[in-house]
């Protein structure tokens, strides 16, 4: 396994920047949308910060970017050793790898949707999100790749 620091550093951050930026679009239209009135009828789920109204994001946003920003990073380091596996431009290897991070973190919700009381809506529309969040991050990924990567 190779370890290729301006991959996992640059390109994690990278990946990170569009899921943020992608996020913040869909976290409008799902989020404070369509799963506001299920998230209020779910409050014992929820971190008491986030039932604050309004909800004290300060709080969360620190522990969140964090938790964000390793992730993406571990996703960078794993891509740039499995890129190869998919065909296509960088541009499509990012976004193929984006999907293929989508049905893993979908099939993981699905698991745990059978033990968390939650609405089988939130899944859904969390596993929505899922799959336009990762696959815009891995176009960002794979972009990065391409330009500053190693082959």
């Amino acid at each position: 396994m190779k370890l290729d620091w301006k991959v996992i550093a640059g390109g994690g951050v990278v990946m990170y920047i569009a899921e943020f930026f992608v996020g913040g679009v869909t976290g409008m239209a799902i989020h404070q949308g369509a799963l506001e009135p299920l998230y209020q009828g779910t409050t014992e789920f929820w971190r008491p910060e986030l039932n604050q109204d309004p909800p004290d994001m300060a709080a969360v946003m620190p522990g969140w970017i964090a938790v964000g920003v390793l992730s993406t990073m571990v996703h960078a380091g794993i891509y740039d050793n499995i890129r190869s596996a998919f065909g296509g431009s960088n541009l499509v290897t990012g976004a193929k790898f984006g999907l293929v991070l989508a049905l893993i973190y979908a099939m993981s919700g699905l698991g745990l949707s059978g033990i968390f009381g939650l609405p089988k809506a939130i899944w859904g529309w969390w596993m929505l999100e899922w799959f336009i969040v990762f696959p815009a991050g891995g176009l960002a990924l794979g972009w990065f790749v391409g330009k500053f990567g190693s082959d």
